[in-house]
């Protein structure tokens, strides 16, 4: 699932890029500014913000897209209940990032419906509130009363969006992610957090059961935007199979923070296949043996 893509006004030139050939499924969420995710000065265009064509892009391609406001340097909130009237109308979650800095965390949560996604949620940078109060190192009340409310919370990673000191905690207080989200591109792939089942073995080392994770990596993100067809193997669903192993040793997790924790385990991926087609074939298991 990509985080983002273009807004209204793109996504059908994007729609072409990303189902090119059958078996790519790349799933997406459109930002409410008319000109797509960027940090270019259209991302302040409230006039430019339109629910009705976002909820009208999504109701035509109901099996790729969602909605998300992403950037907004302002302190009115328009953009907010814009992104979340083309929520509403097109009945699909709306996702929030962080790149809202005038906007206190306590007022988007409020804002937000049950099924309603929150990602970057364990992060501590200067753009918003952390979840867990740096002075008490405790989960913020109105925080407790979006999860109980029905906020999803998921990690999305990347470069910013993880920290041990707001996980953990989180983590003992039982505000557990909803989703393994890596907000993967070029600077956290090649930093902290590596890839999905980096972030996957982080939680499996701070204690999160294996069974609990597997299900945060698969049927709960399907369930969170409502393909009810993906994330679990059930006859009749597409045949979209991970073979994961358990190394056990001395692994170092870095946050993006550039803080280290030591686990003694590790998730790797020892075959993945797309329906029913082989496509990542660590150790050769479906190779024919050579013998010497």
């Amino acid at each position: 699932m990509d985080a983002g893509t273009s807004g209204w006004r793109n996504f059908p030139d994007f729609k072409e890029k990303i189902i090119n050939e059958s078996r790519t499924r790349v799933l997406a969420f459109l930002n409410i500014a008319a000109s797509g995710y960027s940090t270019d000065d259209e991302q302040e265009n409230i006039n430019e913000m339109d629910p009705g064509r976002t909820a009208q892009m999504v109701e035509q391609y109901p099996e790729l897209i969602g909605v998300r406001i992403g950037r907004f340097n302002g302190s009115e909130w328009a953009p907010f209940d814009l992104a979340l009237d083309a929520a509403e109308r097109s009945g699909t979650p709306l996702l929030v990032e962080c790149h809202l800095p005038e906007y206190p965390l306590e007022g988007q949560l409020n804002r937000m419906r049950p099924g309603d996604i929150l990602t970057h949620s364990f992060q501590h940078v200067s753009e918003r509130e952390p979840v867990v109060n740096v002075e008490t190192s405790l989960v913020e009340d109105y925080v407790l009363e979006a999860r109980n409310k029905g906020v999803l919370f998921d990690v999305g990673h990347g470069g910013a969006g993880f920290w041990f000191s707001q996980a953990v905690p989180a983590f003992e207080q039982g505000l557990l992610p909803d989703s393994f989200g890596t907000d993967q591109h070029r600077g956290s792939m090649n930093a902290g957090m590596k890839d999905m089942l980096n972030v996957m073995s982080k939680y499996l080392n701070i204690g999160m059961s294996l069974e609990s994770i597997i299900e945060n990596a698969t049927w709960k993100p399907a369930t969170s935007i409502k393909r009810l067809d993906l994330g679990h193997l059930d006859e009749g669903a597409v045949a979209d199979i991970a073979v994961l192993i358990i190394l056990k040793g001395t692994f170092g997790y870095v946050d993006a923070g550039n803080n280290r924790m030591d686990g003694d385990r590790l998730l790797v991926a020892e075959m993945t296949i797309r329906a029913g087609r082989i496509e990542w074939d660590l150790n050769g298991l479906s190779a024919e043996k050579f013998e010497l």
